[in-house]
Parts: structure tokens; C-alpha cells; sequence
């Protein structure tokens, strides 16, 4: 009988993993590019509303992840070195089965006010852009140059376990070599995180 639920475990998982969408490919546009977001403050906004001269940094995110916890500071960090090169940013929140609990509109906008979000905050309305894009899980960033053209899918730096540790600003190095209209290095690492809660 174990042995039963085991196989029928494992099937389940497999199942589950494998109807993942595929993962956006580098050099790929923006899906749903103009399609509107509802932000924390009760405003819409859609991908091109917030892109900015040099292009978009999109972030999956959450309120209470154990990884977007440890990588706060760094987040941050990379967020405000975005906007500072004219790379416009958005943060969304895909988790759809949380919507009653730790990630609803209530909850995100407690959290986007204890981090000092200075731009859209937004709920993904049954993960459809997580979908859109294949995202995995939290936090996990997608950059896109000025053409909303991707050039940099992963993780913010080269240690999400102990970003205090990191040797290497995986972000903000291609955010650099992106606007100095340089070939990305290193055009993807690996996000680290929570899965992604979709409703299945």
C-alpha cells in the first residue's frame, strides 16, 4: 500500500512539474506587453506604462518567502540601481492561491510600505504573466532592454542563500553591460526560490 502512494506521489509531482510553461528565452519580447496590472494603490499598469529609456526590469515576488526575506537588501539595492540607469521596474505577485491570506492587497501593500517600493507593485491575476513568462519561483528577474528585448533571466546575485556572501551582482552587472550597449556576460543564472503558488 506504501509503495501505491509513493508511485502515485511521485506521478502527481511529475505531472505537476512537468505542465510548467516553458521558460521565456533570451532574446525573446515581452509578452503582453501592454496588458494592464492592477498595482497595490488601486492604479493599472501594464508593462510599456513603466518601462523607462533603457528598458524593464520585471521581479516575481511575494510578501513572506523565506528567499525574498534573505534577499531584501539586495533586491532593493538592485531595484534602485535600475531606476538609476533609466531601467524601469516592476514587481509582481503571482501567487494566486495566497490571495486570502499572506499575499493579498492588503497584505502586499503592508509589505511594498515596510520596503519602501518606489514603483508598481502589482497582482498577476491567476498567474497568467508567471505563465507568460515561465517564471518558477520567488524572486526571479527578467531584464529587457530598450527594444523590451531579454537579456538577463535569473537570480539577483551569484548567492541567494546568503546574498551577504555573494562575489557577484549578477543584476546589476548586466544592467550595466546593457546600458553600455554590451553583450550581456552572463545572460542567465539560477532563481532560487519559492515556487511560484498557481491554483491548479
Amino acid at each position: 500500500m506504501k509503495k501505491i502512494l509513493l508511485s502515485v506521489t511521485v506521478v502527481v509531482a511529475l505531472v505537476a512539474f512537468t505542465a510548467l510553461p516553458d521558460e521565456l528565452t533570451i532574446g525573446a519580447a515581452i509578452p503582453n506587453a501592454t496588458k494592464k496590472m492592477k498595482d497595490i494603490s488601486g492604479k493599472e499598469y501594464s508593462f510599456a506604462d513603466v518601462k523607462k529609456k533603457n528598458g524593464l526590469l520585471v521581479v516575481f515576488s511575494c510578501n513572506t518567502c523565506p528567499w525574498v526575506v534573505k534577499n531584501q537588501q539586495v533586491a532593493a539595492e538592485g531595484y534602485a540601481y535600475a531606476l538609476g540607469k533609466e531601467v524601469g521596474v516592476i514587481v509582481l505577485n503571482s501567487n494566486e492561491t495566497s490571495r486570502a491570506g499572506d499575499d493579498s492587497p492588503a497584505r502586499m501593500k503592508e509589505y511594498a510600505a515596510s520596503q519602501g517600493y518606489k514603483y508598481p507593485y502589482v497582482m498577476d491575476d491567476n498567474s497568467a504573466m508567471a505563465d507568460a513568462f515561465g517564471a518558477r519561483v520567488t524572486p526571479e528577474c527578467y531584464l529587457f532592454d530598450k527594444d523590451m528585448k531579454l537579456v538577463y533571466h535569473g537570480a539577483i546575485t551569484d548567492n541567494p542563500k546568503t546574498p551577504s556572501a555573494s562575489t557577484r551582482d549578477h543584476l546589476k552587472v548586466a544592467i550595466d553591460e546593457m546600458v553600455g550597449g554590451k553583450d550581456v556576460s552572463m545572460k542567465t543564472s539560477k532563481a532560487m526560490g519559492c515556487g511560484i503558488k498557481r491554483k491548479s
